[in-house]
């Protein structure tokens, strides 16, 4: 059974790397020791030893050692292995190129279909719908596929942001730009807001957070959904 978090951002505005959602992790790794981290995304270009200290600060808190994949000969074994996973957030076309470079994309699903407990922040959870393609990221490298996890039913917008009526900026909104997108695909988009979450269980989603998400779908107006509800497809 599928047991994921999938978070709109790893931090919130007033607080620390992953610290308004600790007490939910500390749940949801309960029989994890050690957490296995996928630096790939690389936030601002930093490295990978240097990303992986961020998240072993953070688990630390709760109880909770890190391991990068790149520490590991074999990331494939490292993925097999695993009891919990983590993958932060940064750019997400870098992201998905890794996983295709270091062939642990299907593995990474087979685990995470298979119940290994997992979390996905901004770029880790875009990964987790069918496809990257509702990314906010800059194509900075060319991965061999916007193919993703297909965890949940749908695609993942991280960091939703409704329209301002008091800017000044002419250009597109994130709703304007997710419209465009059902021009040419059919999958459903949900514009998760920050400090929001997906737990997932089997095939129960729930939203979890103090705000509703936005859910687009093809043809259709967009419409709000409840926190602390299944979302229902």
């Amino acid at each position: 059974m599928k047991k994921l978090i999938v978070a709109s951002t790893s931090t919130v505005h007033g607080s620390g790397y992953l610290e308004y959602i600790l007490s939910a992790l500390s749940i949801h790794f309960e029989k994890a020791t050690t957490i296995l981290f996928i630096p790939y995304a690389r936030p601002g270009g930093i490295s990978y030893d240097d990303y992986t200290e961020i998240a072993r600060k953070a688990f630390k808190k709760i109880g909770r050692d890190v391991k990068g994949i790149h520490e590991f000969k074999n990331p494939k074994q490292a993925i097999l292995n695993a009891t919990g996973i983590f993958t932060g957030g940064g750019n997400t076309f870098e992201l998905v190129n890794q996983l295709y470079k270091n062939d642990v994309l299907e593995t990474l699903k087979e685990v995470l279909d298979k119940g290994t407990p997992y979390l996905g922040t901004s770029a880790g959870s875009n990964i987790c719908g069918e496809t990257m393609m509702n990314t906010n990221d800059m194509p900075i490298v060319y991965p061999p596929s916007f193919k993703t996890l297909g965890l949940i039913p749908f695609n993942i917008n991280a960091h939703y942001l409704d329209p301002n009526p008091n800017s000044k900026h002419m250009g597109e909104t994130r709703e304007t730009r997710i419209k465009e997108y059902h021009v040419f695909n059919a999958t459903s988009v949900l514009g998760l807001r920050e400090g929001s979450w997906l737990e997932v269980k089997g095939k129960e989603i729930t939203l979890k957070g103090s705000l509703t998400a936005r859910f687009f779908q093809k043809d259709k107006h967009p419409i709000e959904l409840d926190t602390n509800k299944e979302i229902i497809i």
